[in-house]
Parts: C-alpha cells; sequence; structure tokens
C-alpha cells in the first residue's frame, strides 16, 4: 500500500478507556487514518521512524486561554509543542460574539489582563464571523463552546441582577445560534462579569437549550460568591434539572471535592478538569467581593474614585490578601501595564515600597487595573502536591487541561508544562495511573466528553491528528522562575495528517481547523 505518511515501528496507544500498546505502524492518507496494522511492506512520501517511542493520539485542551497565539501570538506552538492538536475556544464563557463592535471591545476590556490589548477588528456579529477568523490559520484544531459572557452581555449588558423572561428568551436564541454554529457545550465563569449575576434559574434555561443540542454544561463554579461547596451543588442542580452532563473547570481532589463527586454520583453526569498545579492564574478582581465588580471595568473606576468604594475595595482586598499570607498563600504579579512588582507577591511588595497594605492594594488598582493578571500561589508542601497529583489524576472523573495564559512575562508554567506534568509527574514518578491510562485522560476522555466527533483515538477512518513521544523523556521544564520554558521529548505531532513539530520543533503548517460538534 502507499500512504501520504507512514508512522513505522512505534508502540501504539490509542486514546480509548481500554487501551493496550501494541508494536504497530500507521498509515495516513490526506487528513485521515488509513491503516494501523504491520505495514512493513507499505511505502509513503513521509516515513516516520517511530522506534522506541509511543504513538498516541494528538491531545485534547477543553480549558485553555490561547485564542490569540494560535492567530500568531509568540506562543502559539507552547501546547503544541507537548502534543495538544485540539483546543476548545473560550474557556470561562469569555467571549466577543455575536456583538457589535462597540460591545466586543468593551468586553474585551474585562478580558485585558488575560488576552492582552485588542489587536484585531472586532466584527463579529455572528459566531461563523469569529470562527472565521481561526480558519486557515491555526496549527491547531479548536472548538467553539457557546461563551455565556457574550450571550448575557448582548442580553442585558452589565446588570447585576436576574435576568427577565425577555432577557431569557435573547440569551435562549444566542445559545442556539452557538450551538448550530458547532459548539458542544455551555461555557460559564461565574466568578466574572457579566456572569457572576446569573441566577440558578438562567443557568437551568439555558443549559435546557444546549442538552436540546446534546451539549454538555461547564463552568468555572462561584468559587468567590458562595464558596466550593455550594458551588459544586449548584452546578449538580443544574445537571438534574436541566438534565444535562455538567462539568467543572481547574479542580483537584482534596477531602472536599472528593466528598462531592461521591455525592454526584447520586444526582448527575458530572466531570472535571485539572493541571495539578498547587496555584490559579488570573485576574486581580478574583481578590475582591463580586458585589464590587458590579459595572464591568467601569464601574470598578467608578468605585476607586470615591471614598466608599476606595475603602471597601482596600479593605476587602487587604483582608483577603493578609488571610491567605498567614496560611502560606502568596498573590504574585505574573503583569501589570508599568511593568512594576513582576514576580513579587503583592504583601511583600507592599512592605518592601513601606506603604500599609490597603494603601498599597489603592495604588495598584488606580495604577494597573484592568490589566494586572496574578498568580495565586498556595503554600502546598512537596508531600502535599504529591498526595494532590495521586488523588486527582487517579480519579476516574477527572481529565487534564492547562487553564494556559500565555499574555505577561511571568505566566504560569502550567500553560507550557501541564500535560507534560501529568506524565512526568504523575505516571513516571507517582504512579497515580498507568500511562495508557493518562492518555485517555488527554485525548479519548474529552473528545468524549466534549462531543468532538472522530477525534482523541488513533482509528481507522478517524482525523489523523497524533503526537510521538519519548515516554521516559517527556517532561515539563516551565517553573515559577522561567514559565515560559517548552517541554521536551516529544518527536514529532501532526495535526490533520500534516507535521507540525518535527524534531521538537515547529514546522510551518497551519493545518488546523475549525470542528463542528455533533449537534
Amino acid at each position: 500500500m502507499e500512504f501520504d505518511v507512514l508512522i513505522r515501528n512505534g508502540d501504539v496507544i490509542d486514546g480509548s478507556r481500554t487501551a493496550r500498546r501494541r508494536r504497530a505502524d500507521v498509515g495516513i492518507n490526506g487528513d485521515r487514518v488509513a491503516a494501523i496494522d504491520d505495514l512493513r511492506d507499505s511505502t509513503a512520501a513521509l516515513e516516520i521512524d517511530a522506534s522506541g517511542k509511543i504513538v498516541a493520539p494528538g491531545f485534547i485542551d477543553v480549558h485553555i486561554h490561547s485564542e490569540i497565539e494560535l492567530l500568531g501570538g509568540p506562543h502559539r506552538y507552547a501546547s503544541l509543542l507537548q502534543g495538544v492538536t485540539t483546543q476548545l475556544l473560550t474557556p470561562d464563557g469569555f467571549g466577543w460574539a455575536p456583538l457589535t463592535p462597540a460591545q466586543s471591545r468593551e468586553l474585551w476590556e474585562a478580558t485585558v489582563a488575560i488576552y492582552g490589548p485588542l489587536e484585531l477588528e472586532p466584527d463579529w456579529q455572528t459566531p461563523d464571523e469569529f470562527l472565521d477568523l481561526f480558519a486557515g490559520n491555526t496549527p491547531a484544531n479548536v472548538l467553539p463552546q457557546v461563551p455565556h459572557t457574550a450571550v448575557r452581555f448582548a442580553a442585558m449588558g452589565w446588570d447585576a441582577r436576574p435576568a427577565t423572561d425577555d432577557e431569557l428568551d435573547v440569551m435562549r436564541g444566542l445559545v442556539r445560534q452557538w450551538m448550530e454554529a458547532g459548539a458542544t457545550c455551555l461555557c460559564l465563569g461565574l466568578d466574572y462579569q457579566p456572569s457572576a449575576f446569573s441566577d440558578t434559574r438562567e443557568l437551568i434555561e439555558l443549559s435546557k437549550v444546549a442538552a436540546a443540542y446534546d451539549g454538555i454544561y461547564t463552568a468555572h463554579v462561584r468559587y468567590n460568591l458562595v464558596g466550593l461547596e455550594s458551588a459544586w451543588r449548584e452546578t449538580m442542580e443544574i445537571g438534574q434539572h436541566a438534565e444535562i452532563p455538567v462539568h467543572i473547570s481547574h479542580e483537584y481532589v482534596r477531602d472536599v471535592t472528593a466528598g462531592l463527586l461521591d455525592e454526584a454520583e447520586q444526582i448527575c453526569d458530572l466531570t472535571f478538569e485539572s493541571y495539578m498545579y498547587p496555584a490559579g492564574c488570573t485576574h486581580l478582581l478574583n481578590m475582591m467581593p463580586i458585589p464590587l465588580q458590579a459595572g464591568g471595568p467601569d464601574g470598578v473606576r467608578e468605585r476607586l474614585q470615591t471614598d466608599e468604594g476606595r475603602e471597601a475595595i482596600s479593605t476587602a482586598v487587604a483582608a483577603r490578601l493578609r488571610g491567605d499570607y498567614e496560611n502560606g498563600s502568596r498573590a504574585v504579579f505574573a503583569n501589570t501595564r508599568t511593568g512594576r512588582w513582576i514576580g513579587e507577591d503583592m504583601v511583600s511588595a507592599a512592605e518592601a515600597e513601606d506603604m500599609p497594605l490597603e494603601a498599597f492594594v489603592l495604588e495598584v488598582f488606580d495604577r494597573e487595573y484592568p490589566e494586572g493578571l496574578m498568580v495565586y500561589r498556595r503554600g502546598d508542601t512537596p508531600e502535599q502536591v504529591d498526595e494532590m497529583v495521586r488523588r486527582t489524576l487517579s480519579h476516574p472523573r477527572m481529565m487534564v487541561a492547562s487553564d494556559g495564559i500565555y499574555y505577561g512575562p511571568h505566566a504560569h508554567p502550567r500553560g507550557y508544562g501541564c500535560f507534560a506534568r501529568a506524565i512526568r509527574k504523575g505516571v513516571r514518578e507517582l504512579e497515580a495511573v498507568p500511562l495508557e491510562e493518562a492518555i485517555w485522560k488527554m485525548a479519548g476522555f474529552p473528545a468524549e466528553r466534549f462531543r468532538i466527533p472522530e477525534r482523541g483515538q488513533l482509528r481507522e477512518g478517524w482525523f489523523a491528528d497524533a503526537v510521538i513521544f519519548d515516554q521516559d523523556t517527556y517532561a515539563d521544564r516551565s517553573t515559577w522562575d522561567e514559565p515560559r520554558r517548552h517541554a521536551v521529548g516529544v518527536d514529532r505531532v501532526l495535526v490533520n495528517g500534516e507535521v507540525v513539530i518535527a524534531d521538537g520543533e515547529p514546522s510551518s503548517a497551519i493545518p488546523g481547523q475549525v470542528i463542528r460538534g455533533r449537534g
């Protein structure tokens, strides 16, 4: 037989739940896997020797803030260099369509700390107009999600109240537009504006629309407003009443979540994803109570211009910082508009500036808002981190996702090493799961859960997304001090049958597709 690409002599792990490695060759024609077998008598225009290497399906990152990078940013290949071939758009419900250009610009400002200044011309008045940005312009595949922030903003702006029946009807129509455009889930960030003021009724009603298209519900839950346990139980209630599978973003298994996961078994179909680092990363507003965030960026600025508002902000944020600091946690500057304090934690920076913490908080917001980005590091011991990784990676309802953020000079290392770390630490060092199970959690499971057709497994007739890596040397190198170091150990990455990473280096190919779900 003759193939376009022939991967010879690799140990194939196909990405399915019950996968077992087997020595086989993989033949590819066009963008599809044509054969997985002993193909020693076959030839190909491109032959790749995978002797001693693992051949697996391309990994799928269901939570990554990569939109701008994929379109040509300086960190375009950070995830591909780990073997990630498919990425979901608009995580945390961040999105800017379908909106007028003025609305898109206004909503973008609320995400500027994560994505950077808007350098595109935002004229995306339908979901397809936004998705057209990526057609022929990305090295990785992308899959749309319904961005709840844009849906709610289109219906009611920054209003900090429950939606009316008429506004709910508008939102239902916008959810349908996105699902018809190929989205496979309703995606929310319930600690972010304007989604934070949605009530449970709104979330159930919109989830019913997504469920009609065989979609799922995925959310950054209300940690800030109601706390972890109540936020999880709200998610279970949504799953139960909307009759929709639900998924919780960036969590990990500890005693409280282990109990909640057990509780969910009797209520709904619930999964979660984790990047398994002892730190989060998001904007400055994360430290501020939700009511003080009302009104979007202009609302925060208005509070910063009144004595009452300034006192409320400085008191609340300083109290949070002190409490976290006493517990060993640190809020570290990942990026600032002025370039000051990067790499320092806020409490230590205030001391270095010889300022009371309340005064320093206001100095930071006056100078940096809305562009300040923080890494929120917990004070876990190495032993606690290892136990967290073991419990999390081994849980049957868990999949791997990075929550990568690429704007700012001192980024969280998860965006550059999450998938490699799962195998280096979780598989090799801690033996939390076998390699085959880890690959299921990075490929087959996310594809199955997020309704991604014909991807996530190496199967004849399915799309030819693949990663070839050395199971002994595949590892993350990104650290807290050097977060932008790329992973090592990946030899080749193919997207739709084309090589995008060769000998550990990016090629010039941009074969990524806009995937349309099976709604």
